[in-house]
């Protein structure tokens, strides 16, 4: 049996050894089931797509409330848009912490509350109780249903060699975020004030809901968009390995193509980790049909997300390779985001600052 990851989710090989082969019972309602790289499970259900996304509830109060609520949705609801469907409803279980006060909870709550309402998501049911032994950030579960027509939604299957690869907003969004709203009199004082008030800003683009509603707003399969995958844990690398291993494709990705947002590498440095391969909420991997590729990029450009082609998807024979200054290597999984460390040793450095 394959060793259990340090901190953070379980590799491929654990996926496949241990949870693909049990599945509870047999259904041919599912179309898209469980898969490593894949957010989002999809069923039929009256002749309509409907999807199924489900994630922990993360709430870090370091953020400050309403940031930390903002978040929490955001994670849940980006992976349900990489269906290609609109997120409808929510289930919601809070394990709250026993030092969590009622004024805290109704912050939190009121937040999640108007951003639900802002996606159009409504709160079908839920469970909400303080438990000994719950601690943040983890502080419950929650799933996000979506529906749809069944010629609407997108996944991996529709992925062939020659579809474009889009990247949106570039590397390490949710790292520099995270760290931007964590330590920002350290980023200031390393940094300069001018970048240190910019990369505050990074906080609120870890959200890939608009991305994704964009996206396939120019078409889906055939006619544009055939998969997306937002770039969470080992980052831009993980995501562009994880698109196309889903996909049974290999991939050729120029890394000088991919755009980096400001303030995003100078922080990556300050904390010692590669942007490439740190965890990046709010970054949209899109597969999509070459020739509208470029109507993509145009219709991010118009809501103001940036984003390139970087690359293509090719056959599996010719593997995961990644272009830099012109030279060819294999394009690994990082396995291990070192987001997590840093982020730890930074909490222990600098916690008295």
């Amino acid at each position: 049996m394959n060793d259990m990851p340090e901190i953070g989710k379980i590799s491929p090989e654990i996926f496949s050894e241990l949870i693909f082969p049990r599945l509870g019972d047999k259904s041919d309602k599912i179309i898209v089931g469980p898969q490593h790289g894949v957010d989002v499970g999809i069923v039929d259900i009256g002749g309509k797509a409907v999807s199924f996304t489900t994630d922990p509830v993360f709430i870090v109060p370091e953020y400050g409330w309403e940031r930390a609520a903002w978040f929490a949705i955001h994670i849940i609801a980006s992976d349900s848009v990489t269906s290609g469907l609109r997120p409808k409803f929510l289930s919601i279980d809070l394990n709250l912490p026993m030092d969590m006060t009622k004024q805290q909870l109704e912050i939190m709550w009121d937040t999640m509350h108007r951003e639900c309402e802002k996606l159009g998501i409504a709160v079908v049911t839920g469970h909400t109780a303080r438990y000994e032994n719950c601690h943040y950030p983890m502080v419950g579960g929650a799933t996000i249903v979506g529906v749809g027509e069944l010629n609407e939604y997108v996944t991996p299957r529709f992925c062939r060699a020659g579809d474009a690869i889009i990247i949106t907003k570039g590397p390490a969004i949710e790292a520099t975020g995270i760290f931007a709203a964590m330590f920002p009199h350290i980023i200031e004082k390393e940094l300069g004030a001018d970048l240190g008030k910019k990369v505050q800003q990074i906080f609120y683009k870890m959200s890939v809901v608009e991305d994704a509603l964009t996206a396939v707003s120019v078409g889906v399969r055939e006619k544009g968009i055939t998969a997306m995958h937002d770039a969470t844990e080992c980052g831009v690398w993980g995501g562009l390995y994880e698109l196309a291993s889903a996909a049974g494709l290999g991939a050729r990705i120029e890394k000088e193509k991919i755009i980096i947002e400001e303030g995003v590498a100078e922080v990556c440095r300050l904390f010692e980790i590669d942007p490439y391969a740190s965890i990046s909420e709010g970054t949209l991997i899109i597969a999509c049909k070459a020739p509208r590729a470029p109507d993509v990029v145009n219709a991010l450009g118009k809501k103001g997300i940036r984003s390139s082609i970087v690359g293509e998807l090719t056959r599996p024979g010719e593997g995961m390779v990644l272009v830099e200054k012109g030279k060819e290597k294999k394009l690994e999984h990082p396995i291990v985001d070192p987001f997590w460390r840093a982020f730890y040793d930074a909490l222990a450095r600098y916690k008295s600052q």
